[in-house]
């Protein structure tokens, strides 16, 4: 089977990579470019472990081939910190204990800079449904909401 070569861009930087025709974006992030943070949690796109957005969009990794990614800019949870500067949102997930395991963490977290990205001041409700995707089995989603919450306050304040 003869591989394909993809040219994208993933984080704001270039890259280039092989892959199998069949190979998920995921596969190719964690095992291809040693970006880890994103999770398999189920494979057939229900968990949203393995959320990064494409083009802006919430997609989950595991049901995109990597092939797919020619030309497309793609953010990971690599590409949210700031260097050593966390996100607002990740700073108010360690303030507000909303993770324990972390598998579900690197999902959740991107899908809801995707959402304050889209709506930086959204409802309780709207929160709970964007995130509805995303599923925790530790954690409980009230310290999640509570800091996503919390952190779209502070990004608006800033702005």
């Amino acid at each position: 089977m003869s591989k394909i070569h993809v040219t994208t861009t993933i984080n704001g930087d270039p890259v280039d990579f092989l892959c199998d025709p069949g190979e998920t974006l995921l596969d190719v992030l964690r095992d291809r470019l040693g970006m880890t943070g994103s999770k398999e949690g189920c494979g057939t796109g229900d968990c949203g472990a393995c959320s990064v957005t494409v083009e802006g969009r919430l997609v989950c990794s595991c049901l995109m081939l990597g092939a797919e990614a020619e030309g497309r800019e793609i953010a990971t949870i690599e590409g949210m910190a700031d260097g050593e500067t966390l996100h607002p949102l990740q700073r108010k997930f360690i303030e507000h204990a909303a993770l324990q395991c972390g598998i579900c963490t690197p999902g959740i977290l991107v899908a809801a800079k995707s959402l304050l990205e889209r709506n930086p001041d959204p409802t309780e409700e709207e929160t709970r449904y964007w995130l509805a995707g995303n599923l925790c089995r530790c954690t409980g989603y009230d310290k999640i909401i509570r800091a996503v919450m919390d952190a779209a306050k502070d990004m608006r304040e800033a702005s």
